[in-house]
């Protein structure tokens, strides 16, 4: 069965992990995601946790860090408007410092995802959250690759289409297969990285700490602000 879900009304894709996103009007979807998508991370030296990666769970300011340049980023921005070599030792030492900690850039060719290659959210659902708590709708903070405007308007409906297929009018196809587990990375306002904690309390409290769902690539394609959406279940 195929019912009309609505359409695009943003995306975006993240080419170093926890730093900002990058606004797309159209981007090539392949098997592993958006191109260019968490291509890169860094990760602290020594450490054997099996999650050595620098997140913005544990240095905020990884926000206010801006990719360049396209697809694969050559140069970042940083939160004083200074623009530095990605792979150079200068931002390696820049992290290191607000992190207490030797860090390494790494890239990875299929990228690095907590989940899935995909995020989806609504901007119901988003909306929702944000009225809820008190705070301004920001689609940055919730950090997703596929903002719908649906035709519903109903909050959380993602958690319904798990299990299905999302059909792209221009070609691309999304198995979804989880709903998006929430962490403190939605407390943090994308222009300051300073926290309110409101926001991820609303989500724990409206469904359960869920929002929006991930998926996996089940057919290639290019994906445009506008498109339509449908979601197909068996």
């Amino acid at each position: 069965m195929m019912k009309p879900l609505g359409h695009v009304s943003e995306f975006a894709r993240y080419p170093v992990k926890s730093m900002a996103g990058v606004a797309l009007d159209s981007a090539v979807v392949g098997w592993h995601g958006f191109e260019g998508d968490r291509r890169f991370a860094f990760r602290r030296l020594g450490d054997a946790s099996g999650f050595p990666w620098v997140s913005a769970s544990s240095l905020p300011e990884l926000l206010l860090y801006h990719p360049m340049d396209g697809d694969e980023p050559a140069h970042v921005r940083t939160p004083a408007g200074v623009e530095i070599a990605l792979r150079g030792e200068e931002l390696e030492r820049e992290i290191a410092a607000r992190l207490g900690s030797d860090v390494e850039l790494m890239k990875f060719k299929h990228g690095i995802f907590d989940d899935a290659a995909i995020s989806v959210i609504t901007r119901a659902t988003m909306a929702k959250i944000s009225d809820d708590a008190g705070v301004p709708l920001d689609t940055r903070r919730f950090r997703a690759n596929v903002v719908l405007e649906s035709d519903d308007g109903e909050p959380f409906e993602e958690d319904a289409w798990v299990g299905g297929t999302l059909v792209f009018e221009s070609g691309p196809r999304v198995s979804l297969t989880a709903r998006d587990v929430r962490c403190m990375m939605i407390n943090l306002d994308p222009d300051t990285a300073i926290q309110d904690a409101r926001m991820m309390k609303t989500v724990v409290r409206l469904n359960e700490n869920n929002a929006g769902a991930y998926g996996t690539v089940v057919q290639t394609g290019t994906i445009r602000v506008g498109d339509r959406v449908s979601l197909v279940t068996s």
